[in-house]
């Protein structure tokens, strides 16, 4: 094992070593959260494919194709979609809003004080995901070393703290360009052909296993449609998603760099299946479905491409970990806090905004390990983050898209119905039944359309600003530091 060792060991130096350059580079608030929105089409295609795909992804996508064959795949496949739904009709209008947050977008759609109740969802949210990310960890380092789960949390989680805090977003944008050059070498190039040879080809893994292995709705409609709803959806409104999109250059990188991406993670979906069902066939009787990736990779895989391949799963949750904690320590910092505090960001200089954007990443870094320490079921806490998301969120943020009429009353309604209903319901059926998600929608749904249309139209001003910064022709003062498509000197607001 000492040249997977040396691999690992040389990965995780190259990672700290990126947050090092990007510190360099991050002197303003635009550069440290958004990478100074300059992002051309392969940077943007590498970094959106690597914080979409994380360890559920990777680890857990081959986990349900051991479970159920290639239909395991719906789970990244509707991530894929909802990455393609959001770069197709949605990317290059939020991307010339010039905003940083989901709530900034709320709080402009509505004329204001939509922003800090659906930053608390999407704090929670936020932090959840890189919670499970975080405990992603110890599954891997188990692998590598047999570490117990604490140090393992801790190794990885400090690794991914200190390279976010230090760069903010333009480290990790490098570090993901990294990550995803390993995963796709590792996992598509390497794991896929290995595994599907080590199993005797597809002739022999068809003849070994059930015909529902190869059946495209083997996994069952209903799951199907609860991935679509709550994943698909979630792409379409997430922080950590978002803030890659403020990060693109322009709108067109934007739309079409996403759907690379988007189209990547179908292909990363199909791979992640087929080496699960290869691993069925190899390893018939796993106690745990999860346990098939790390399984063939360290029984099937030559020295070395050993080594590559589990710098590749860790690649995968490290990525999805650190776009998460940015997401989380931006809406703790822009969303939350600054507005109960009732300060202004344009009356700090770039280098306060740089420091306390750095501090709440460290601090927002330190809780996410403590809890991924104290928790031990991560299912249920990725289901609550993704079921408060979409139940409470999911509605105002495409109604203030697509429909004029909706008001900030419609908003507040929306968000705190879906969000209570999401909770009562869970406590009802279950943390991991449908029904939450479903009746939550609906209820949110209901409550927005309902107080929208009962309460004054949203004032024509702010829809008049709104539509001006949706088409790029009215944008917040230019970053000195970031070249704008618009000139500084006809930004109004």
């Amino acid at each position: 094992m000492a040249v997977d060792y040396t691999v690992i060991a040389l990965y995780l130096a190259g990672m700290l070593a990126m947050g090092w350059w990007g510190m360099r580079r991050a002197k303003s608030k635009s550069e440290f959260l958004v990478a100074g929105r300059r992002l051309g089409p392969w940077m943007y295609s590498g970094t959106m494919a690597a914080i979409v795909l994380g360890g559920a992804s990777t680890i857990g996508g081959v986990g349900l194709g051991y479970k159920y064959g290639l239909s395991g795949a719906w789970m990244v496949f509707a991530i894929g979609l909802g990455l393609l739904a959001l770069s197709v009709f949605f990317s290059a209008r939020i991307a010339r809003l010039k905003v940083y947050t989901v709530s900034e977008m709320l709080d402009l759609r509505y004329g204001g004080r939509a922003g800090v109740i659906s930053g608390v969802v999407m704090w929670a949210y936020t932090l959840m995901l890189a919670v499970t990310s975080t405990i992603a960890y110890a599954t891997i380092f188990d692998v590598l070393f047999d570490l117990p789960r604490t140090l393992a949390i801790v190794l990885g989680g400090t690794i991914v703290v200190a390279y976010s805090t230090l760069g903010g977003m333009w480290s990790i944008t490098i570090t993901d360009m990294v990550q995803f050059v390993v995963k796709t070498v590792g996992v598509l190039l390497l794991l896929l052909p290995i595994a599907v040879v080590k199993a005797g080809g597809f002739a022999e893994m068809k003849a070994a296993l059930p015909t529902s292995y190869f059946e495209p709705l083997g996994i069952g409609g209903e799951t199907i449609f609860t991935y679509v709803l709550i994943y698909t959806f979630g792409m379409l409104i997430g922080q950590d998603i978002w803030q890659r999109v403020f990060t693109a250059r322009t709108d067109k990188v934007a739309k079409w760099g996403g759907t690379v991406a988007g189209t990547y993670c179908l292909a990363y979906a199909l791979a992640g299946a087929v080496i699960g069902t290869a691993a069925k066939v190899l390893y018939p009787n796993l106690p745990s479905a999860d346990d098939a990736f790390a399984t063939i990779v360290k029984d099937e895989l030559p020295m070395g491409v050993r080594g590559l391949v589990l710098a590749a799963a860790l690649a995968a949750v490290m990525s999805t970990s650190s776009g998460a904690l940015i997401a989380c320590a931006t809406v703790a910092n822009n969303d939350i806090w600054s507005r109960l505090r009732g300060t202004v960001s344009v009356d700090k200089d770039d280098h306060d905004e740089v420091k306390g954007n750095r501090a709440f990443i460290l601090i927002m870094g330190i809780a996410v390990i403590l809890i991924a320490i104290a928790l031990n079921d991560v299912v249920q806490a990725l289901t609550v983050a993704y079921n408060l998301l979409v139940g409470g969120l999911l509605v105002p943020i495409l109604g203030g898209l697509l429909w004029r009429r909706g008001t900030v009353q419609g908003a507040l309604a929306a968000v705190t119905v879906g969000g209570l209903a999401v909770i009562g319901l869970m406590w009802t059926y279950g943390i991991l039944a449908n029904e939450p998600v479903y009746y939550g929608l609906l209820a949110s749904l209901a409550a927005y359309v309902i107080v929208s249309l009962a309460t004054r139209p949203t004032d024509a001003a702010v829809l008049a600003h709104w539509r001006a910064r949706l088409a790029g022709q009215d944008t917040p003062e230019a970053d000195p530091t970031a070249p704008e498509t618009v000139p500084a000197a006809t930004a109004t607001g």
